[in-house]
């Protein structure tokens, strides 16, 4: 019996008004990101509706057969935006299932902060982190990169007991993106943080992931692919500040 979908892609949001706000507090030096909402509410940016909708017009060049039948989405705004721009393209109409399991990364006390602020208003955390390396540090109210892969564990139970031999996709957020691929290859924290200091993953950036008979994971076929974007003219955002960025 298969255990895991036929295939699998997992997707960061488009670029978000707070990606947007986050450029231009590091550019200018600031401490803190000035956006007015909550995480959790923060839109897709004019760019990220139009590398969403170049994401949705990929898929729909690919044969129905092979087109996602059920999408997961982060609750958060800019994914749930993404994700329905995705599947209004799409002829096959998915289902479209919200999973909180797959949200950002919670930053707690360290919300809006850019490097600059976090070094300024949170001595102390930025000491920690700096001891413990991001893959272990909790900033109180917030979670740690191993926080985030425990919650992915139960994620991908749920796939596997109800989506086997499926075709998922998944639209989530930077560091979701990268705990997926600690818990499907297998990876340890060097090469996880390795991967993750080589480049941001993009907005609209496709990681894509198939079963094989011969083998009990997934194997994977692309990681930070953007050429739906590029081959459509969508203009590619620029790489975050933080690696952390949402």
């Amino acid at each position: 019996m298969q255990r895991w979908p036929e295939r699998m892609w997992i997707i960061r949001h488009g670029e978000s008004a707070g990606n947007v706000a986050r450029h231009d507090a590091h550019t200018a030096g600031r401490s803190w990101i000035e956006i007015e909402t909550r995480d959790a509410d923060v839109r897709l940016s004019q760019r990220g509706e139009r590398q969403a909708d170049a994401l949705g017009r990929w898929f729909t060049e690919m044969p129905k057969a092979d087109q996602p039948d059920i999408v997961l989405t982060s609750p958060y705004i800019r994914a749930r935006q993404t994700a329905a721009r995705i599947c209004d393209r799409l002829p096959t109409k998915p289902e479209l299932v919200i999973d909180e399991r797959v949200r950002e990364k919670e930053l707690g006390v360290l919300d809006r902060l850019t490097d600059t602020g976090l070094g300024q208003l949170q001595p102390q955390q930025a000491e920690l982190r700096r001891h413990l390396g991001k893959f272990y540090h909790r900033p109180p109210g917030g979670e740690s990169w191993c926080d985030v892969i425990l919650r992915l564990r139960s994620t991908l139970d749920t796939i596997s007991l109800h989506y086997a031999g499926r075709r998922v996709l998944i639209v989530c957020h930077q560091v979701v993106v990268l705990c997926f691929r600690y818990l499907l290859e297998g990876l340890d924290e060097q090469t996880l943080l390795a991967i993750d200091a080589a480049g941001n993953v993009a907005n609209c950036s496709v990681t894509e992931y198939s079963s094989a008979s011969d083998t009990a994971r997934m194997l994977l076929r692309r990681y930070n692919f953007v050429s739906p974007l590029a081959q459509e003219a969508v203009p590619i955002t620029a790489p975050d500040p933080q690696a952390d960025a949402p």
